[in-house]
């Protein structure tokens, strides 16, 4: 039966409420993406392991193929994790290595100068010139300390 002809618009849209919110209840909260991961991955081959005949096993070369292909993205997934982490320290290290030293900040029209006092925060640093935080990537020159901007 077609509800949408006996049910005004607003009750059509309470209604889609109603079931989007019982939707993402059942899923967790979790968005629905279109990128498959690791987890996503070995679901599909329990599933198919799970239902497969009896008579007509997975051949060896299809199961080792899937484990393989399973192995790379898992190892894919774990460098990806690995180059997040480095990429975080170096930037907090480019960070760490303006303390003390003259500085040039741009945020929009104005230009701040000064000399770093403090840094903050770990992939994302904050640094405290003339007793303000500004965010790191809005460094524009540096300078050694004794050297005048």
């Amino acid at each position: 039966m077609d509800f949408t002809a006996v049910l005004s618009a607003s009750d059509q849209a309470k209604v889609n409420m109603q079931v989007n919110t019982l939707n993402k209840s059942l899923n967790g909260g979790k968005v629905a993406s279109r990128n498959l991961d690791k987890d996503d991955f070995l679901k599909i081959l329990i599933t198919q392991l799970s239902y497969q005949d009896p008579t007509k096993p997975l051949e060896d070369k299809e199961f080792i193929s899937q484990m393989a292909q399973f192995s790379s993205l898992e190892q894919m997934t774990n460098m990806s994790n690995s180059f997040s982490n480095l990429s975080g320290m170096l930037v907090q290290s480019n960070a760490l290595n303006l303390l003390g030293k003259n500085v040039e900040i741009t945020t929009g029209e104005t230009i701040i100068k000064g000399v770093v006092e403090e840094i903050t925060g770990r992939d994302h640093p904050q640094i405290k010139v003339n007793g303000k935080y500004y965010d790191f990537n809005d460094v524009e020159k540096i300078t050694n300390k004794g050297a005048a901007l």
